[in-house]
């Protein structure tokens, strides 16, 4: 496999599937049956997902009711929901799991240590960072960057709904072009979106690769661990 570890950042609105808010179940047994596809290879997997289909935090449009530090909290608390259901569903395909947290939550998993998450990771378990980086202010993009420097992850791999990063959204313009591979001082220089510029100055400095791909296709990530050119790679 091309790479041993790697931190997977996945949307919480990926989960909603076809639905208007919530968790689709057929989007979520996907995602864990092609995790489990990569883990069955050997693959240390690590993994942070938002909690957009539940509750953003960020740039709410409440914020003239909910204070924006608390609904920064709630949507931490939303990650957690999802990170939970990620890890019901793949533990029912028999693949090891734990549940880590930056808020404690003693009962339903464990705190955010960096030693104990290697360690499970070197053992084969597959490691869901949940609650962002515990911090209002912060994206689950951000934690991602964060948790794959400090876990010595090879890459990121960020799972959405288009196939790679574009120079322009080709869900709006069909004449779109889609690069293959991007330097990171090219996605300033063109203004591409990616990740928030806080997560995406952390792997800049820290020099972790980013392959921007799409996730609602079955096979990618294996695809993309076996070396096939799939997505978008983002590298110095």
């Amino acid at each position: 496999m091309k790479y041993k570890r790697v931190l997977l950042k996945l949307s919480g609105e990926a989960l909603m599937g076809e639905k208007e808010f919530g968790i689709d179940h057929d989007r979520l047994k996907q995602y864990a049956e092609d995790i489990k596809s990569i883990v069955d290879k050997g693959t240390q997997v690590a993994i942070v997902i938002g909690g957009g289909n539940i509750f953003r935090g960020v740039g709410n449009d409440a914020e003239d009711v909910i204070d924006r530090v608390q609904g920064d909290y709630m949507g931490m608390l939303a990650t957690v929901i999802n990170s939970m259901a990620l890890q019901s569903a793949l533990e029912k395909m028999s693949v090891n799991t734990r549940l880590q947290s930056a808020i404690k939550m003693e009962e339903i998993c464990e705190p955010f240590i960096k030693r104990r998450a290697v360690r499970h990771l070197e053992k084969g378990r597959v490691v869901i960072f949940g609650a962002g980086t515990g911090n209002p202010y912060f994206t689950t993009d951000t934690a991602a960057s964060l948790r794959a420097i400090e876990i010595e992850a090879d890459v990121i791999l960020k799972g959405t709904r288009v196939d790679g990063i574009y120079n322009a959204d080709p869900e709006k313009d069909k004449n779109a072009v889609k690069y293959d591979t991007v330097t990171f001082d090219e996605v300033y220089e063109k203004g591409l979106k990616i990740m928030d510029m806080t997560a995406f100055t952390l792997c800049k400095e820290n020099n972790v690769p980013i392959i921007v791909f799409d996730m609602n296709k079955t096979g990618n990530l294996l695809n993309i661990l076996e070396g096939k050119q799939i997505g978008t790679l983002v590298e110095v």
